[in-house]
């Protein structure tokens, strides 16, 4: 098992906060852990594929497979 110290992981989060975020140190060191986890997710959601587009098509495909009954 490898331990990594708690300097090690907040290099790597301050690195990825000013990479991705543009945050400043004094930034990151003043957001809460679920600011940050928030901001990450945030940009993980913007990354996501679209939704597939739902029409009448599919909607006539699904009350087909699905009837009321």
């Amino acid at each position: 098992m490898t331990r990594t110290s708690f300097a090690e992981v907040a290099r790597t989060l301050a690195g990825q906060a000013g990479l991705l975020l543009g945050w400043r140190p004094d930034d990151f060191w003043r957001a809460t852990p679920s600011e940050l986890a928030d901001a990450l997710g945030a940009l993980r959601d913007l990354a996501a594929p679209p939704a597939a587009a739902f029409d009448r098509a599919v909607m006539t495909r699904m009350m087909e497979m699905h009837p009321d009954g």
